[in-house]
């Protein structure tokens, strides 16, 4: 059938001029769009396939459109999908990849004459594979020129038939290793787009679960959008999975890829490095780093993987993160055991350098301004006998030349990282120095330091000057703690201080790199410490030497040393506190105009930052010198002179007159602080008083509605007792006038009736008396409300607004006593009332009267008393709360 396809495409003729190789893919492609039959458009396609490597650019030119359209009409057939896909690869991607066995297609495309075929013109190999990648990114334009296209591929990648999918995942990778940003917009707007790459990590087919790594890693370069979306698809979770199925740091190039991918989704991104911690996977990695004690015959692989491992770990405490993101990750760390299992490497014999020398890198950034981590690492010990700490151990390293470069700029590092923030540090570091802690019988770390400083080798002067600069950071302390170190310099001379030695070292022209070391110490060790200013300018030798190397025209690499001797001496002149007679910041400033000019001298102050090196070294901490020679400049050294450069230039240029008036500014400033400081307690002190009192008046109109409250229900009351009472008047009339038409009947009972009204005038009696004691008590509250009102008005002249307040509450006050003087007065009214009632009773007393009505107007004369005991009760309790009220004012 094949060979049948072939021969009506070639015309059935046996002799003649054989097609060139565009004739024949042009007549494949018309084959691929007008065959009827599958199988005709499947072997077409599939020939193509088999050309499209050798004849590159005539099938991506010719066959591009045809092949898409295979992909949209021909979705049923996998198989034809699968070689449509493998063709669009082979024209799109770049990679030099081994040929496949392909006898099979092979023997389905014609014979085409060698002079067409593309890779036998002679060019260079460079102008070869240049021609290459400028063919796949032409093709990748050309593919990628409808968006829909990708959204197509994204579809097909759903097809389980690993024919379809597995060329699939190859051909989006192709593209976007040629256009990356272009291919991630399409994906990224696609519904489902970055699920669906997600899920060829679930695959169980190996081939296509590690290609969908590589993919992976395309997809997520650069763009934090799609970095965020690809971890919230649980990718760490499957990722850490798949390294430890496949024996982590012994496992093979699928546990590389998915390292590979862990970096490129938590490198300078906030957002997944703490999704990251959050999820409790910093914990997972601790397994990594357990190496037994035979460490030899390490394989490649293993290196790489433990690499890109360490690698992972300083990605989350980098010092570029935020430090509440780091310090928050440097804890877990500490917490989880990484930290300690990381020193245990450190400490392990056998471990390649390389990866000795990424632990220590790494070590450093997990301490690095982390106490509780940089106070472990000070208790880590060498397994020796005698047991050594760590940092000893690490720093005989240093300050060894024999040690590899690498290896003594990672263990400076890691020094430096300890000593970072860790004044606690720095104060241990300095101690090993004093005369009374020096212990003849073991090795300090200050020895090694004071050792290195002076020996031969530049780059360990150089090291040690940065590391003893560094225990000085920030540190007045240790700083004049520094300047009691007095070393032994030969026998029978007496000892000079460290100090001076470093002046001595520096006056001999020792090596460019030598001396930059030991000026960046002197500048560290005496800025910010007017003490130890003194202590440089004490030695008489020190300033002329310095006026002699600035004032001096030499050569290139001696240009940054005289930068250096501006610095310091500038440094001598901004912090002087003017107590050696000779050399004052004025008498400084003369000096260098007579033997320098300020000019000058500027000028060469200002060549230290302009340094090739000195940018380099201040971008990040870590020293990272490609050679020792270019080892001239500290980070931390490129802040202070960051920071000195620019006062230091205006401290040269200005008069005494300048300075004085300086001075008269600063002390009147630190008057007016003092005054602001006053006032902001006073501030402080009335903002308490004035909570206070607000708090005071809510409590009180919490109180006063209350009343108001309760007033309202006696009021209610009352009025209801006003009613009860005038209808029981109205009755009582009538029974008295009743009585008077029958006084014979109540002869009767009339001696039981006067018993009873001896018993009203009792009670009558005692109401009399109840009520002139409330009226005493009215008095006394009437004297206490208007001794209140007095203080009221005080408190209102002194307190303001609080005063304001008080004075309406005390008029509330005034209004409830007002109202209850009226029920008072309603309630005498009410006793007069009943008097006449009892009167009235003692008139008809001896007028004779039914048994019948006589009980009915006691029993009616009884219900009356009782109520109006009931008001007196409720009354007096009113006047409680009033009084209450007005004790509480």
């Amino acid at each position: 059938m094949t060979m049948n396809f072939f021969r009506g495409v070639m015309g059935g003729q046996p002799a003649g001029p054989q097609p060139t190789g565009a004739e024949t893919i042009h007549k494949l492609c018309d084959r691929v769009a007008s065959s009827t039959l599958l199988e005709d458009r499947r072997d077409a396609v599939r020939a193509l396939k088999s050309l499209s490597k050798k004849y590159r650019f005539e099938v991506g030119t010719q066959a591009m459109d045809h092949l898409v359209h295979i992909l949209q009409t021909d979705r049923s057939d996998s198989e034809i999908l699968g070689y449509a896909l493998d063709t669009l690869y082979n024209i799109i991607c770049n990679d030099e990849e081994e040929e496949q066995d392909e006898s099979e297609d092979m023997a389905a495309a014609p014979p085409i004459p060698v002079s067409g075929k593309h890779k036998n013109v002679p060019v260079s190999d460079e102008n070869a594979q240049k021609q290459e990648e400028d063919l796949g990114v032409l093709f990748t334009d050309k593919f990628l020129g409808d968006s829909e296209n990708v959204t197509l591929l994204l579809t097909l990648l759903e097809e389980f038939d690993f024919h379809v999918r597995w060329p699939g995942v190859k051909l989006l990778t192709a593209l976007l290793k040629n256009q990356c940003n272009q291919v991630q917009g399409v994906i990224l707007v696609s519904p489902m787009g970055v699920s669906r790459l997600m899920d060829l990590l679930a695959d169980s087919r190996e081939v296509i679960r590690n290609d969908g790594l590589l993919l992976l890693q395309q997809l997520t370069k650069g763009n934090a959008a799609i970095q965020k979306i690809v971890a919230f698809e649980n990718a760490f979770e499957r990722l850490l999975d798949i390294i430890t199925e496949e024996g982590s740091s012994d496992g093979g190039i699928v546990v590389e890829d998915c390292l590979l991918l862990l970096v490129n989704l938590l490198k300078n991104n906030s957002s997944n490095q703490n999704f990251f911690k959050e999820g409790s996977y910093i914990q997972r990695m601790k397994p990594w780093f357990e190496v037994g004690d035979d460490n030899s015959g390490w394989s490649a692989q293993k290196v790489t993987n433990l690499h890109l491992m360490l690698q992972l770990v300083r990605v989350m405490v980098s010092p570029v993160n935020s430090p509440g993101a780091t310090s928050s990750c440097q804890k877990s760390m500490y917490q989880c055991g990484l930290l300690q299992q990381l020193c245990t490497i450190l400490m392990a014999t056998g471990v390649p350098a390389d990866i000795l020398t990424e632990t220590i890198n790494t070590v450093s950034e997990v301490i690095r301004g982390s106490q509780i981590n940089q106070d472990y690492f000070a208790s880590v010990n060498a397994p020796s006998n005698p047991p050594r700490p760590a940092i000893v151990v690490l720093l005989m390293s240093m300050v060894n030349e024999r040690q590899p470069f690498v290896l003594r700029c990672a263990v400076l590092y890691c020094f430096q990282c300890f000593l970072y923030k860790n004044q606690k540090g720095q104060g241990e570091i300095v101690a090993t120095l004093l005369p009374s802690t020096i212990d003849a019988n073991s090795i300090s770390a200050g020895q090694l330091l004071c050792g290195g400083l002076f020996s031969a080798d530049s780059l360990s002067n150089w090291c040690a000057a940065v590391a003893l600069a560094h225990a000085l950071q920030d540190n007045l302390t240790q700083k004049e703690q520094l300047l009691r170190v007095q070393l032994a310099t030969s026998m029978g001379k007496p000892p000079v201080s460290l100090l001076q030695q470093c002046t001595n070292i520096l006056s001999q022209g020792s090596k460019v790199q030598t001396r930059v070391g030991l000026l960046m110490l002197l500048c560290t060790w005496i800025s910010n410490c007017p003490i130890a200013v003194t202590h440089f300018l004490h030695n008489q030798e020190n300033v002329p030497f310095l006026t002699g190397q600035i004032s001096e025209n030499l050569g290139e690499d001696e240009r940054l040393v005289q930068g250096l001797c501006a610095l310091l001496l500038g440094i001598c002149i901004y912090y002087n506190d003017n107590s050696l007679e000779n050399y004052t910041k004025e008498k400084l400033k003369q000096l260098i105009e007579k033997r320098i000019g300020k000019e000058n001298f500027v000028e060469k102050l200002g060549f230290v930052t302009k340094h090739e090196l000195y940018s380099r070294a201040a971008q990040k901490p870590q020293p990272v010198f490609p050679s020792p020679e270019q080892m001239l400049f500290d980070h931390e050294f490129t802040k202070l002179v960051k920071e000195l450069e620019g006062v230091i230039t205006k401290a040269v240029h200005k008069t005494s007159e300048e300075e004085k008036k300086e001075e008269e500014v600063k002390k009147t400033l630190e008057q007016h602080d003092s005054i602001v400081i006053q006032y902001k307690d006073l501030i402080r002190d009335q903002d308490t008083q004035i909570q206070e009192l607000r708090e005071q008046v809510s409590t009180l109109s919490l109180n006063s509605e209350q009343m108001q409250n309760q007033i309202t229900q006696q009021q209610s009351q009352i009025q209801q007792h006003k009613d009860q009472y005038n209808i029981l008047k109205l009755k009582l009339a009538k029974d008295s006038q009743g009585l008077s038409s029958s006084q014979g009947e109540g002869a009767q009972v009339n001696g039981l009736h006067s018993e009873e009204l001896s018993q009203l005038r009792e009670q009558v009696e005692e109401l009399r008396r109840q009520h002139t004691l409330q009226h005493t008590q009215l008095r006394d509250k009437d004297s206490l409300i208007n001794t209140l009102r007095c203080e009221a008005a005080a408190a209102q002249t002194e307190g303001g607004a609080g005063g304001s307040d008080n004075t309406e509450l005390l008029r509330e006050v005034e209004s409830l006593r007002s109202r209850v003087q009226a029920q008072c007065a309603e309630i005498s009214q009410l006793q007069t009332e009943r008097q006449e009632l009892i009167r009235r009773g003692e008139a008809v007393s001896s007028a004779p009267a039914s048994s019948g009505e006589s009980s009915a107007d006691t029993a009616k004369v009884s219900e009356l008393e009782s109520r109006l005991a009931a008001q007196i009760t409720e009354t007096e309790r009113l006047k409680v709360l009033d009084y209450h009220h007005l004790t509480s004012l």
